[in-house]
């Protein structure tokens, strides 16, 4: 297929489309007219709804990786004041860690870019999928998985941008929408609970082993954009955070998920897509592999068979040291690390001098392949758990089944029940452990937004978000609410307006 280049990521909307006719399956090699693939001809056929659907997941790959540039995922925890990096030439990283962004970060460009690729092949399979001769059933499933991945793109973009493009149908370059205004958030989040609503009552299965959208997933997804809902910038409140815990609690009583009873299955490629892990990126050893495994590791002290060492991120001393003595999560080689053997000489343990994150570790891939078959968790049993607890708390104080939810996670980590607190006591303690359960899986700076607190590891308590002093130094500023609309998007739409203090 031509390769066209294109600066603006509206033009985008309807070029990513034209990747569905690079995954196009193995009948097109019978087709008369192999080069001549459009939107229009090209949906005819089953298969051709399956390469459609798959092409929406393809864009959830792209803000995972690592290596000497860093990776648009880290942009998520050096906001959060609780990351840190021995890789200086990564200056976009520096730029978000020390409150310093600009709208040229390219870290933002690939979030905004990668989501309206993943939400114009949604828009394109919606579209196009009714018309297909196939199984009523199938096609339900079809485009349950494009309603939910489409709302997940824009769930990511919301809380990211605040206001944003709100595009629901294919765009080509003669489309009056090419270059669309933004729409308010509460907009943007009806269409996200409208999407997610069709994708819960498509005829998924609960849970889905290889890793496709499943009904569970469909219901975590829901139960998360209800808390944020009740929470900023919408500020929906009790309503919303009975329909978070009514939610969460949908998916606790199906019985279908259950937490690890160790965390080394949370990095471990036998227990992709089952157990505790509801729904996540997917990768392939040798095919398709993860790219994070450079990026954890600390710069060029020769532990891993990866030539690649550089120390792109790691825990802020800080934070680890801030976990409750005891829990077994800061313990070595649980969610951090701070020793491993030698490359040359695994008989020999070396101290690395800070806390490294193991929950992301592929083993195998640092002892020996240099191909990791990890996946990049996205929704898990534990976050479930800590959503009912949060939002059950809110609705009605203390109850039994809100300190049952956010104990299974103590227990787990070797901490005594949660007990006799009031609302406001257990609520903090819940948000504690959503930092300390959830650190370092692209969480903790949302929970930040919508909560309006960032957590001080001195006192371990919770500061307003505005004027919170990173233990490093830099104070957050309104402005650190959202992040920058990349400059190219700006230059090339003029119906973008930049957010506040960029």
């Amino acid at each position: 297929m031509t390769s066209i280049r294109i600066k603006t990521a509206t033009k985008w909307l309807f070029f990513a489309s034209l990747f569905l006719a690079g995954s196009a399956c193995s009948d097109f090699l019978a087709e008369s007219d192999k080069s001549n693939f459009t939107t229009d001809n090209y949906f005819t056929k089953p298969e051709h709804a399956t390469s459609a659907i798959n092409a929406i997941y393809d864009n959830l790959k792209n803000t995972t990786g690592g290596g000497f540039n860093g990776a648009p995922w880290m942009m998520l925890e050096f906001a959060t004041g609780l990351a840190n990096t021995e890789l200086g030439q990564a200056v976009n990283s520096l730029y978000v860690r020390n409150l310093t962004n600009t709208s040229d970060n390219e870290y933002s460009r690939v979030y905004w870019v990668s989501c309206y690729k993943g939400i114009a092949n949604a828009n394109l399979a919606i579209a196009r999928i009714p018309a297909i001769a196939m199984d009523e059933v199938a096609r339900k499933k079809a485009l349950g998985e494009a309603r939910f991945l489409r709302a997940y793109y824009y769930y990511n973009l919301v809380q990211l941008f605040g206001k944003v493009p709100l595009i629901l149908e294919p765009i080509d370059l003669n489309s009056p929408t090419l270059y669309p205004g933004q729409s308010d958030e509460e907009s943007i989040y009806k269409q996200i609970v409208d999407d997610l609503s069709v994708a819960e009552s498509s005829g998924l299965p609960f849970l889905d082993a290889s890793g496709r959208v499943s009904t569970g997933a469909a219901k975590s997804l829901l139960a998360s954009v209800y808390l944020t809902m009740a929470g900023y910038p919408l500020q929906k409140g009790a309503e919303y955070h009975k329909k978070a815990a009514d939610k969460a609690n949908e998916v606790i009583s199906s019985n279908q998920y259950s937490l690890f009873t160790t965390y080394d299955d949370l990095h471990n490629p036998a227990k992709k897509n089952i157990g505790e892990n509801i729904f996540m990126v997917q990768f392939t050893a040798n095919i398709q592999p993860s790219g994070w495994q450079t990026s954890i590791i600390p710069y060029n002290q020769g532990i891993s068979a990866y030539s690649d060492e550089t120390g792109a991120i790691f825990a802020q001393k800080e934070f680890v040291e801030s976990y409750e003595t005891g829990d077994l999560r800061a313990q070595e080689k649980q969610f951090y690390y701070r020793s491993y053997t030698l490359s040359n000489d695994r008989s020999k343990t070396i101290d690395l001098g800070g806390y490294y994150i193991y929950k992301h570790f592929d083993t195998q891939a640092h002892l020996t392949t240099t191909s990791s078959d990890l996946n990049w968790p996205l929704y898990r049993f534990a976050e479930v758990l800590l959503i009912y607890a949060e939002a059950a708390n809110e609705v009605s104080g203390p109850t039994t089944a809100a300190y049952e939810a956010v104990n299974k996670i103590r227990r787990r980590a070797k901490l005594p029940d949660l007990a006799g607190l009031t609302k406001e006591q257990l609520r903090e303690s819940i948000w504690r452990e959503r930092w300390y359960e959830l650190s370092f899986e692209n969480k903790t700076w949302f929970d930040m937004a919508r909560l309006r607190k960032a957590f001080n590891e001195s006192t371990r308590t919770f500061d307003d978000f505005v004027g919170h002093k990173f233990s490093y130094g830099p104070v957050l500023k309104e402005r650190e609410l959202l992040f920058p609309i990349p400059t190219a998007e700006i230059r090339n739409n003029t119906k973008l307006q930049q957010n506040k203090g960029y």
